[in-house]
């Protein structure tokens, strides 16, 4: 294997974390869980905190942007913005 490659021992490569944080049109706990659940099932996040009172959903993962604010707003709730915080 060559140094600096990217490459991890098994040949993926290796992606960092990263923390997103979007803004979510929800309005009730059941917009809210709907975006918990695909949160929960998506490969590549590692932790989530989902505020309702602050229509904030933070997520920390490897998953790239793009894929994520898809999962999200696949939910059917809007996602007014979002940001890379790290």
């Amino acid at each position: 294997m060559t140094r600096g490659s990217g490459l991890t021992d098994s040949g993926l490569t290796a992606q960092s974390e990263h923390t997103y944080k979007f803004n979510v049109k929800m309005t009730c706990s059941g917009c809210s869980g709907a975006v918990d659940r695909v949160l929960k099932k998506t490969e590549g996040v590692s932790s989530y905190d989902i505020s309702l009172e602050k229509q904030e959903v933070i997520v920390k993962g490897t998953i790239p942007y793009d894929d994520l604010h898809a999962k999200i707003a696949k939910t059917g709730k809007e996602v007014i913005s979002g940001t890379t915080v790290e």
